[in-house]
């Protein structure tokens, strides 16, 4: 029987649907006098329904809402470990991490985003492997499972026999930059992974700028821009290759933000999930435009979470449009969704057209 620690970030992913881009500090508190829904009940019950043997498991949890309320009711064996007051923070997760460390786990997993991986870094630094589920706005560091259910995958492995690691990276993200359009990022540290091929999610790359890669751009624009049809609602996600669209029309969009154009203005800027279904209920034909993250391939469920499932179901797969630099395709061998739900997941798995150029295209599949 291994022992496997767990702790929850009861607030991880609140900021993403309202458009808040993290929940560092107080943030997650404005997040639900916004309406923000808790993401993070849906993440962890689908990593524990899905680890297979249950029975090699001793789990030792921080307590209620940061992991024993999601292991009492299940047949796991477990012990709670710390204690935590009303209000949860970054030093309850440091705090329980090293006390498990001193009960000797063998794995610690951890349900959060890139702020909780930082956290579990100060406190365990590379002392024991670590399994990370993907449950914040953001997630550019690389040492996150593609999803909860890969997560569960990785855990069964680990149960069966000893995996090799490698050391990922922690990216350290300034949230205020972030909400003002600005991807400030630097290395913070690393964590020890398990070595399972395509269960792990590659860390994000920059953007490559050069006049080969803005001219790609431009063309992308062009062909975006021709195909355009009136009386239709364009909502276009984050990226520098979604923004040379706008830059083309001369419309201001937020570089890591949902902005919307309709009839070639303007009528959406840095929108969350309620500004975009009041648009849909408005405007009754509209699609959505993305680009994947450059060496991650994720075009839906990190850093665009203000489309949430319920805003997706209305889309549907078909009027949504791939577009990416020739540049960021070569690196990619797929394209991923983790929406947090699996229906939808499950509806955008097949292969898709991608833009790459003007009138050029790459077919590309899209896996959960």
């Amino acid at each position: 029987m291994k022992k496997i620690g767990l702790i929850v970030n009861p607030i991880a992913g609140m900021g993403g649907s309202v458009g808040l881009k993290g929940t560092d500090g107080n943030v997650y508190k404005k997040a639900m006098k916004m309406g923000a829904i808790p993401v993070i009940p849906i993440r962890v019950n689908q990593l524990l329904s899905n680890i297979k043997n249950k029975k090699d498991i001793l789990f030792f949890v921080a307590p209620e809402k940061m992991g024993e309320n999601y292991v009492k009711t299940r047949v796991f064996k477990y012990e709670v470990i710390g204690n935590i007051g009303e209000d949860t923070s970054a030093e309850d997760t440091k705090r329980i991490a090293k006390l498990m460390i001193e009960r000797e786990i063998d794995l610690l997993v951890f349900c959060g985003g890139d702020g909780t991986a930082r956290d579990i870094f100060d406190a365990i630094g590379l002392e024991k492997p670590v399994v990370a589920i993907p449950s914040g706005v953001k997630m550019f560091s690389s040492v996150f499972a593609l999803n909860p259910i890969a997560a569960a995958e990785i855990i069964d492995k680990f149960l069966k026999e000893p995996l090799e690691t490698l050391d990922q990276e922690i990216l350290d993200i300034n949230e205020e930059s972030f909400r003002k359009g600005v991807l400030d990022s630097r290395l913070y540290g690393y964590l020890k992974v398990p070595k399972v091929q395509n269960l792990i999610q590659p860390g994000k790359d920059s953007s490559k700028v050069g006049i080969t890669s803005e001219e790609n751009k431009f063309e992308i624009a062009q062909h975006i821009i021709k195909d355009m049809e009136n009386d239709t609602l364009y909502l276009l996600g984050p990226g520098t290759t979604v923004r040379a669209i706008s830059d083309q029309l001369k419309i201001s969009k937020t570089l890591l933000g949902i902005d919307a154009i309709y009839n070639n203005e303007l009528v959406g800027r840095d929108l969350n999930e309620r500004g975009i279904l009041e648009l849909l209920n408005k405007f009754k034909k509209a699609e959505i435009i993305l680009t994947p993250i450059g060496g991650q391939g994720f075009i839906l469920g990190r850093g665009n979470k203000q489309f949430t499932p319920k805003i997706l179901k209305i889309i549907g797969k078909k009027n949504i449009r791939i577009i990416a630099t020739e540049e960021k395709m070569k690196g990619l061998k797929c394209l991923r969704v983790d929406t947090g739900d699996i229906e939808i997941d499950n509806n955008f798995k097949g292969f898709i057209k991608v833009i790459i150029g003007y009138k050029q295209e790459l077919v590309m599949e899209i896996k959960a």
